[in-house]
């Protein structure tokens, strides 16, 4: 066996204008690939995490993709295939489909050959990707609900218009650039155990997982998958591609109905593994990149993160690829708040007091000593009809988890009051 050719494996041939399968992603093809990168890309290197070090039982060193340029790894593989493009081809303009960290990369790359390049983002995209997207030049339509629905326009442009359709995952060419962060990861990390990657569509494992193999079969590759949008897991599950609907996850960089059918033979060779991950652990995993590590992580670049605590064995290297930092504000506000419930950090109860002087001071002081901190008051007299029947106080308190909660509430039980705790309200 040539060790520049991935050898055939379990998996169907390959589909579409690229050849059959395993004809591709050869070693040449990433030297060719990191050739064409170097100098483009944002050095991304290798970050050592003692807290997720200590917590899981294995040495993790992070790959922060959310820190390259355009926000996400997507660069690698949008840049690297604009540049092997015709010039009959780049004429032509491009068009893909992409929840927004694609759509950026194409627009960069688009931008700085010259090239018109029209993206179609479903609606539900957050505006930091859309707004990012215009601002790199291209003209964004939106368009469904998911990344499916913009894709069946994408390729109705190309086919009415002429475009040249440069798809976000599907394509060796632009799995191939993905890829060339196996080169990186190695160079820091010579005896890394495990590479933990993010899968929507299968591009960045697929091109991930062939290099790393090529350079040492050695290492494990595991995928990660929301499990409300796991298509690739049921795809490997099956023997072939299928569709899996509906999907439901608040990871939307992910959130890929059917998997890449030219990407399935690598993933099948080569990805030993797939974990899959509710979305509850991704606002845990938020809460902790930005506490422990000051960086903002989008939801499906969380993935890897969250399966730190799924890995057997331990005392191995391991390295979760972040791929990608692209968050509107909005959302950002409310994984933070949602994170900080989930860990007993925030919470609000209400209760009936008398209406006399001095009931308001005496719950306060009761707070006070246990240590809560108190976020917000609401004190409505209007509650009854009859006042003397009592007035509701609702507090939002600040505490250290779910064991100081408690205790705050046992204090103001165990002080003749019958509190209930009830949904946070917000900032607002």
């Amino acid at each position: 066996m040539s060790p520049d050719t991935v050898p055939a494996g379990r998996g169907p041939r390959a589909c579409g204008g690229e050849g059959d399968s395993f004809t591709m992603m050869t070693l040449d093809d990433f030297k060719a690939a990191r050739r064409v990168l170097d100098g483009v890309l944002h050095r991304t290197d290798l970050i050592y995490s003692p807290f997720f070090s200590k917590a899981t039982g294995n040495q993790v060193y992070i790959k922060p993709e959310n820190m390259q340029v355009t926000g996400a790894y997507k660069i690698r593989g949008a840049y690297y295939k604009c540049s092997t493009l015709t010039e009959e081809e780049k004429a032509r303009g491009l068009v893909t489909a992409s929840a927004g960290n694609h759509a950026q990369g194409v627009a960069y790359a688009a931008q700085a050959a010259g090239i018109h390049a029209t993206i179609v983002m479903p609606t539900t995209t957050p505006l930091v990707k859309v707004n990012n997207t215009k601002d790199y030049g291209a003209e964004v339509i939106l368009q469904g609900e998911t990344f499916d629905d913009a894709a069946a326009l994408a390729a109705r442009l190309s086919q009415e218009k002429g475009y040249t359709y440069v798809h976000p995952f599907d394509d060796l060419t632009v799995s191939t650039g993905q890829g060339t962060i196996a080169y990186e990861i190695f160079k820091d990390l010579p005896d890394v155990d495990a590479v933990l990657v993010p899968i929507g569509g299968g591009g960045l494992a697929a091109g991930v997982s062939t290099l790393v193999k090529l350079l040492n079969p050695s290492v494990r590759v595991i995928g990660v998958e929301p499990s409300g949008a796991a298509s690739m897991k049921a795809s490997l599950e099956a023997g072939h591609v299928v569709t899996v609907d509906p999907i439901s996850t608040i990871a939307d960089g992910v959130a890929v109905k059917t998997p890449g059918e030219k990407v399935f033979p690598y993933i099948q060779k080569n990805v030993d593994e797939i974990i899959t991950i509710d979305d509850d652990e991704l606002v845990d995993a938020f809460l902790d990149v930005m506490e422990k590590h000051k960086m903002i992580v989008e939801n499906a670049g969380l993935l890897t993160i969250a399966a730190l605590n799924h890995l057997e064995p331990k005392g191995e290297n391991v390295v979760p690829v972040l791929s990608g930092g692209n968050m509107d504000v909005i959302t950002i506000s409310s994984l933070v708040q949602h994170g900080l419930i989930n860990r007993g950090r925030i919470f609000t109860f209400s209760v009936q007091l008398p209406d006399r002087p001095g009931e308001l001071l005496r719950i306060a002081e009761l707070i006070a000593g246990h240590s809560g901190n108190i976020i917000k008051l609401e004190h409505n007299q209007f509650v009854n009809i009859n006042r003397q029947a009592g007035v509701e106080l609702k507090v939002t308190l600040e505490a250290f988890g779910h064991a100081h909660k408690k205790e705050i509430m046992d204090a103001l039980l165990n002080a003749g009051y019958a509190v209930v705790e009830v949904a946070f309200s917000g900032a607002n």
